[in-house]
C-alpha cells in the first residue's frame, strides 16, 4: 500500500492523523493567508490581464511615477541628463563630416552581444545617422532610468525594463525602409524575402494562404520537429509508477554493475522533463546511465482545469515524496543521489529541509535517505530573483492570478511570452527582422524543439509559488511551511553539489550561490558558461565549453561572497558532467553491485503518456 503524503493524512508516531488541510478553500483562491475576493473583481481583472498580456498597469504606473517624482527633485541627475543631451549633440559636426562621405565615423556604443546594426550597410549614409541617432537615445534613457535617488529598485528595474523595450520596439532596424539590410536582400532577391517572410508569418499563426511561388513550411501549431520517443527521450526505460501528478521513469543499466546509490531526478514542472534527456549525443540521462548510475525520472502531468487546486504541498507530497518511495522499495531502501533542476531543484530543497526535521522525519521514516543533494541552476533564495523579479510585486501577482482565475492554468504560450520579453532584442525584434523582412529560418534543433514543447501550471501552485518564494522569500527566512511546520534550510546536512550558469536570466548564478548562507552542508559550488537550459545541457565534447570551480584545498573556513568566489576560482575547459560525475563517483560506495534490471510495471515504456499531453 502506498503511503498518503497529502497534507490531510499526515501520520505521527501515534499513529494519529493530524489534519493540516486548513479551511475549505473559496472559489478565487489566492494563498492560505488571503481573503475571499469577489468574482466580480476577478472577472474585470481578467478582462484587464487579456488586454495586457498578464502586465498590471498599476504596477507599471506606480514605477513610472515613483520614477518621475523623485528624477523632479533630483536636480543634480536632472543637469547630469543635460550634460549627457548637451555632448551627444556636440558630437554630431564630428559625426556627420566623414559619415556623409562613407568614412567610418566614431559611433555611439552598442551594447554587448547588440546585433542590429552589424550589416555592414549600416556604416553607410543616412542609416548610420539613424543607428547613431537610436544609440544615443537608448544610451540616455539607460542612464536616465538608473541612479535616481530614493526610487525603490524594483520600480527602477521595471521603469528601466519598459524604457527598453520601447526602445526596441522602436528600433530602425525593425522597419524595413530603414534597413539597409533589409534593402539590399530585396533588390537582390527581387522581393522573394518578403513574400517568403509573409508566409513565414502566415504559417506561424496557423493561417493556410499560400504564396505563390513560395514552399509552404511547417505550421507553428503542427509536430515538433523533434519528437519525444523518436528523436529526444529515447534513453531505454520504463513507467515503473504512475499517479494524478507523475509518472516515474526507470532507465535501463548499460553497465554490468553499478553503483549502489541511485539517483533520482527531480525536474521542473514548467519545462517538459526530456531537457535532460533530449538527443542521444547530449542526453544528461543516457551519460549518468553509461557511467554506471541507476537512473529514476519524474516526469510531471501537463495540468488542466481540472487540476486547478493543486498547490506546491502535492507537488511536494505526490510528487517528491511519492517518488521517493517507489525508488526506495526499486533498490533495496539504498541512500539516494537527488538531483534538481531550476524549479524542480528548490522542491527538492524544501523536500530535504521537511525530511531532515522533527515533524515529517518520523512520518517518513520508510523513505530513503538523501545521500547527497544536487541542485541545477536552483534558487533557495530569491531576493536577487534576476529579470523575473520584474513580473513579481503584489499587483502583478494579483494580475496574474486574475490571468489564470476562469481557465484555471496558465499556459506555456503565455509563460513563453513573458520569458520572450526578458529579451525581446533577441527573441521578438531581431526573430522579426530575420524571419518575416529577410525571410530566413534557424534550422531547428532539438533543444529548440523541446522550448516549444510548452507546459501548463495550475492556477494554485502557480500563486503560491510566486508569493511565497519569490514575494516574500519564505523558504529563505524560515517561514515556509510543510505540512502546518516551518522548514529550514539549514537542517540540511547531505553534502551538496550545486550549478550555477554565468548567463542565467532565470536564476542568476549569484542568487543560486546564496544556499552558502542557508546551510551548514559541505557545497561544491560549480558554475558553467552558457545560460539557463545551454549551460545545464553542456555534454562533452561540446565546443567551447567551460566551467569554473573552487578546489578543496584552496577554500577557507570562513564564507566566500560570490564576487570572491569567482575571483579565486579554478577556469576548466570541457563539460561540468565529468567534474559532477567524479564528486558523486566519491559519495557513493567503493563497491560496485550487479547492475538493475528494470521490471515491467504493465505502465509502457519511456518517455511515457505524461510527456505527450499537450
Amino acid at each position: 500500500m502506498k503511503t498518503d503524503y497529502s497534507p490531510a493524512n499526515t501520520t505521527q508516531q501515534t499513529g494519529q492523523k493530524k489534519d493540516y488541510a486548513g479551511p475549505a478553500r473559496p472559489l478565487c483562491y489566492l494563498g492560505d493567508d488571503e481573503a475571499e475576493v469577489h468574482p466580480l473583481d476577478m472577472a474585470l481583472q481578467n478582462n484587464i490581464a487579456k488586454m495586457t498580456g498578464g502586465i498590471s498597469p498599476a504596477s507599471v504606473a506606480l514605477a513610472w511615477m515613483d520614477w518621475g517624482m523623485h528624477l523632479a527633485v533630483s536636480p543634480g541627475k536632472q543637469l547630469e541628463l543635460g550634460n549627457l543631451v548637451q555632448k551627444q549633440i556636440a558630437s554630431w559636426p564630428q559625426f556627420l563630416a566623414p559619415a556623409l562621405t562613407g568614412t567610418p565615423a566614431e559611433t555611439a556604443k552598442n551594447a554587448a552581444g547588440d546585433t542590429r546594426f552589424a550589416d555592414a550597410g549600416w556604416a553607410n549614409w543616412p542609416f548610420n545617422a539613424m543607428s547613431q541617432y537610436f544609440l544615443q537615445r537608448q544610451e540616455f534613457w539607460q542612464i536616465a532610468t538608473k541612479g535616481v535617488r530614493g526610487v525603490t529598485a524594483h520600480h527602477e528595474n521595471v521603469v528601466n525594463f519598459m524604457a527598453r523595450q520601447l526602445l526596441d520596439m522602436m528600433s530602425p532596424s525593425n522597419f524595413p525602409l530603414l534597413n539597409p539590410e533589409v534593402i539590399a536582400t530585396t533588390q537582390a532577391t527581387g522581393g522573394k524575402n518578403l513574400m517568403t517572410g509573409a508566409a513565414h508569418w502566415m504559417q506561424d499563426n496557423g493561417l493556410e494562404f499560400q504564396v505563390p511561388g513560395v514552399e509552404a513550411g511547417e505550421h507553428k501549431t503542427e509536430q515538433l520537429a523533434y519528437q519525444p520517443g523518436r528523436d529526444v527521450a529515447v534513453t531505454e526505460g520504463k513507467v515503473v509508477f504512475r499517479n494524478h501528478l507523475i509518472e516515474l521513469i526507470q532507465y535501463a543499466p548499460q553497465t554490468a554493475r553499478v553503483y549502489a546509490e541511485p539517483i533520482l531526478i527531480v525536474p521542473s514542472w514548467i519545462m517538459k522533463y526530456y531537457i535532460l534527456d533530449l538527443s542521444p549525443h547530449n542526453s544528461m540521462v543516457r551519460f549518468l546511465v553509461s557511467q554506471g548510475h541507476t537512473v529514476f525520472m519524474i516526469s510531471w502531468k501537463n495540468p488542466g482545469k481540472e487540476d486547478r487546486d493543486i498547490g506546491m504541498q502535492d507537488y511536494l507530497a505526490s510528487g517528491l515524496f511519492a517518488a521517493l518511495e517507489e525508488v526506495g522499495n526499486k533498490t533495496q531502501h539504498k541512500p539516494v543521489h537527488a538531483v534538481g533542476y531550476c524549479l524542480g531543484g528548490t522542491l527538492l530543497s524544501i523536500g530535504a529541509a521537511a525530511l531532515a526535521s522533527d515533524h515529517v522525519k518520523d512520518f517518513a521514516a520508510h523513505l530513503p535517505k538523501l545521500h547527497s543533494i544536487s541542485l541545477l541552476a536552483a534558487q533557495t533564495d530569491f531576493t536577487e530573483p534576476g529579470e523575473l523579479g520584474l513580473f513579481i510585486d503584489e499587483g502583478q501577482i494579483a494580475m496574474l492570478d486574475a490571468q489564470m482565475w476562469e481557465q484555471g492554468y496558465l499556459t506555456g504560450e503565455q509563460m513563453t511570452g513573458s520569458f520572450q520579453l526578458l529579451n525581446s532584442r533577441d527573441l521578438i525584434w531581431s526573430k522579426i527582422m530575420r524571419e518575416y523582412l529577410l525571410g530566413t529560418r534557424s534550422s531547428p534543433n532539438d533543444l529548440m524543439s523541446w522550448n516549444a514543447d510548452t507546459t501548463r501550471m495550475p492556477y494554485r501552485m502557480h500563486s503560491e509559488y510566486l508569493k511565497h518564494l519569490f514575494l516574500h522569500n519564505d523558504l529563505a527566512e524560515g517561514r515556509y511551511e510543510v505540512y502546518g511546520h516551518a522548514v529550514a534550510l539549514n537542517n540540511i546536512h547531505a553534502p551538496m553539489y550545486v550549478v550555477g550558469t554565468a548567463r542565467d536570466h532565470v536564476s542568476p548564478w549569484r542568487s543560486v550561490y546564496k544556499i552558502h548562507v542557508l546551510t551548514d552542508a559541505p557545497i561544491d559550488f560549480v558554475l558553467a558558461s552558457g545560460g539557463h537550459n545551454a549551460g545545464i545541457v553542456s555534454e562533452p565534447g561540446h565546443a567551447n565549453r567551460s566551467y569554473q570551480h573552487l578546489p578543496s584545498d584552496q577554500r577557507g573556513q570562513s564564507f566566500q561572497q560570490a564576487n570572491d568566489w569567482l575571483s579565486a576560482s579554478k577556469t576548466e575547459s570541457g563539460s561540468w558532467w565529468n567534474h559532477w560525475q567524479a564528486w558523486l563517483s566519491k559519495h557513493s560506495s567503493a563497491t560496485q553491485i550487479k547492475a538493475r534490471s528494470v521490471a515491467d510495471q504493465g505502465l509502457g515504456k519511456a518517455p511515457g503518456n505524461y510527456v505527450f499531453e499537450k
